[in-house]
């Protein structure tokens, strides 16, 4: 009798084993944002959620629940699948035990890459997760903490899962348009979403106590969390982005915890992978957590400046974050302008050599840093700037030559520029010189002649010196250059001369005549 019964049920795969062992399954996620997350929903007491469900088509089929995901959170095998009676239909003593049956029964996770599986049992989910979120949002005493085991493992089995993205960098760095893309839907986003806003009315609700919850949303919760950021869908990280500012807020005892592992998250980032898709939305909680940081700064918030958040320059894909970085980066410097000095040198640090519009970047996070910026602290890096910013006025991609010229624009820039113009103008003269003679782009010419009639008009005297210096170097250059044109020009009247003789010899390599030429051997045989 029992081997006919077991007969019936279909084997689990090892497969579907250790995916269970993770909690739940290995669902790639590939979709478009379909809305930010407001303040609204939260505030909410009322089950009505804000946000729409599409429901499941009805099976007409009496389907039974057996399938190789039939394990719930707890070791019993379910036969069945059916709806739990609502909770207005039981007297206010069985609400908490209802409560947690409803948990269980949602702990179970179902395959949505197979549409046509199980309809009547995803609605039944589906319709319990709104139940669930309605009931936590309009609880009325503290939760137990059997209720918070329960919790705990409902969300873990459907949320905690391995995660297969194509991380959006490296499409940035093939080319591809993300904004002509045509994304493709996650189909068990439906599911997810509802137990995404459960964690989020649980987390924030009144009834929540945290020292009791900390047993539960503990480190190892958080790590796993964070994990979910590289998820694929933008929907996702957007409700993750909202619950883990949610519970740095509430559990106080985490937040240098949550710090450290975003921070690890950026080192693996930056120096090994530079694949991950939700810096953006990382850097935005750190955004707000920054702002809020006391004064003095502490030494590890500034640890965390130099060592973590300084470095993000560096990968390709800046383009993804930039943003959200040069908000943080902007905020340590209105915070403490001490720390002006330690940004710009950063920045000087990873500037982009072949990358144009990565350097016009640069220089939009150069003005909002400078606008910050004291006079103390601007002259220990004005040299060094100066000498980046005069690179950039000579470049031949036109919108970085504007952008650097632009700055002027900026008072504040301009007033700490003249202040210090004795340094400042002997280093950029040069290049305003040699953009008014012979720069392509005729906007870049017009811009370079009048922030050279600035100068000239504040300080005559110290323009004449500058272009008196700069024809004297140009003439030397010139004579340099016809000195080595001769050189090479005896060379070659020597070569000619001995392969008459049929005589090998040693001539310097013309391959870069500014640098000390190396030899190679002619065979003039």
């Amino acid at each position: 009798m029992f081997k006919q019964i077991l007969s019936k049920l279909p084997r689990k795969s090892s497969k579907d084993s250790e995916s269970r062992e993770h909690g739940g399954n290995n669902a790639s996620y590939s979709s478009v944002y379909g809305g930010s997350r407001g303040g609204d929903l939260v505030s909410e007491k009322s089950g009505n959620l804000s946000v729409s469900y599409s429901p499941a088509p009805d099976s007409s089929a009496d389907v039974g629940w057996k399938s190789s995901n039939s394990k719930p959170c707890g070791n019993n095998v379910l036969s069945g699948y059916e709806a739990l009676p609502a909770f207005k239909d039981v007297p206010a003593s069985e609400k908490q035990n209802l409560f947690i049956k409803k948990i269980r029964l949602c702990c179970v996770v179902f395959d949505f890459n197979n549409p046509t599986t199980n309809l009547k049992e995803k609605e039944i989910k589906r319709q319990t997760l709104l139940e669930l979120v309605e009931y936590v949002s309009s609880a009325n005493g503290k939760f137990s903490e059997v209720v918070l085991l329960e919790i705990d493992k409902m969300v873990s089995a459907n949320l905690f899962r391995s995660l297969n993205p194509q991380p959006r960098e490296n499409k940035v760095v093939e080319g591809v348009d993300l904004e002509a893309e045509e994304p493709s839907m996650d189909p068990a986003w439906p599911h997810l979403q509802i137990v995404y806003e459960f964690l989020l009315r649980f987390i924030v609700s009144p009834e929540t106590d945290a020292k009791l919850a900390k047993r539960y949303v503990d480190q190892n919760f958080l790590i796993r969390f964070l994990d979910l950021f590289d998820s694929e869908d933008p929907r996702e990280r957007e409700y993750l982005k909202t619950i883990l500012h949610r519970i740095y807020g509430k559990f106080m005892v985490y937040r240098p915890f949550i710090r450290t592992a975003i921070n690890n998250i950026f080192f693996r980032f930056v120096f090994e992978t530079e694949k991950h898709n939700g810096i953006g939305e990382l850097l935005e909680i750190l955004g707000s957590i920054i702002n809020g940081f006391a004064l003095p700064l502490k030494e590890e918030h500034k640890v965390f400046l130099v060592r973590a958040l300084i470095p993000l320059h560096k990968p390709k894909c800046l383009a993804m974050y930039h943003q959200q970085l040069s908000y943080c980066i902007t905020q340590f410097v209105e915070k403490d302008c001490k720390l002006a000095d330690s940004v710009i040198r950063g920045l000087l640090k990873y500037w982009p050599v072949t990358n144009s519009a990565k350097e016009v970047m640069f220089l939009n996070e150069l003005e909002e840093v400078l606008e910050a910026t004291q006079p103390p602290e601007f002259q220990r890096c004005m040299v060094p700037l100066f000498r980046q910013i005069a690179r950039c006025l000579n470049s031949l991609h036109f919108q970085v030559a504007e952008r650097a010229l632009l700055l002027w624009n900026n008072d504040h820039i301009q007033n700490l520029i003249l202040q210090n113009r004795k340094v400042i103008v002997p280093v950029i003269f040069p290049a305003l010189e040699k953009n008014a003679r012979k720069h392509w782009n005729p906007a870049v010419q017009s811009l370079t002649l009048n922030i050279r009639k600035i100068f000239y008009d504040l300080d005559p005297e110290l323009c004449k010196e500058c272009l008196h210096k700069f024809q004297e170097d140009e003439s030397k250059g010139d004579e340099i250059e016809a000195r080595r044109e001769t050189t090479w020009k005896r060379l070659e009247e020597l070569a000619e001369k001995k392969a008459s003789g049929g005589e090998a010899m040693l001539i310097p390599h013309k391959a870069n005549a500014n640098a000390s030429p190396g030899l190679i051997w002619i065979d003039t045989c």
